[in-house]
């Protein structure tokens, strides 16, 4: 019943979705937050931002809880796994960190990014995370070894946003070319 949205006054606004209304800003970053995403069991919020830095929140009384650092340049997106307590973050300097977010270290930089990352999403078990790019690529990694297990090519323009199915045997890549591509993958 709670929506996150993030914004250009460097806020990050939770919503009431029957209502409309605002329950709370939570001010914390010193630029435009880009990215947003609730973990799991929806009491805790990442928020990413054109700081550097990734923020996580108790959405129940609006707290930080730890800031997570260590990107050069904006951070573009942010997921929870759905299984464990790890987040996915990429970067527009080009790279994907892997973060364990009850101590707040990072767990894995998945290597190989010469282009601005601009999505990640887990796969509905936890085992895959797909990640897009500004070189029109999708590519799937595993999260256990932080190896690279396919790269997707089709696009021909910057892959803006990727998601799984519910099921996690399609993979959608959506693309600044105007398209968006349904791609089958394993589970």
């Amino acid at each position: 019943q709670t929506l996150a949205s993030g914004s250009d006054d460097n806020t990050v606004i939770l919503w009431h979705t029957n209502t409309g209304n605002r329950l709370r800003s939570l001010p914390g970053h010193t630029a435009a937050v880009l990215s947003v995403a609730f973990a799991n069991d929806g009491r805790t919020l990442a928020s990413a931002a054109k700081d550097n830095s990734i923020i996580l929140w108790d959405v129940e009384n609006g707290e930080p809880l730890r800031t997570l650092t260590g990107h050069t340049d904006w951070v573009t997106s942010v997921a929870f796994s759905p299984t464990d307590p790890i987040l996915a973050s990429g970067s527009y300097e080009g790279s994907v960190f892997l973060w364990d977010t009850v101590s707040g270290t990072l767990l894995n930089t998945l290597p190989g990014f010469t282009a601005v990352v601009s999505s990640v999403a887990f796969s509905p078990d936890g085992t895959t995370l797909a990640v897009g790019d500004f070189h029109n690529k999708v590519t799937l990694w595993s999260v256990a070894t932080g190896e690279l297990v396919r790269t997707m090519e089709g696009h021909t323009g910057s892959v803006t946003s990727v998601t799984f199915s519910p099921d996690g045997r399609t993979l959608a890549s959506a693309s600044a070319d105007g398209t968006i591509i349904l791609w089958a993958v394993t589970p």
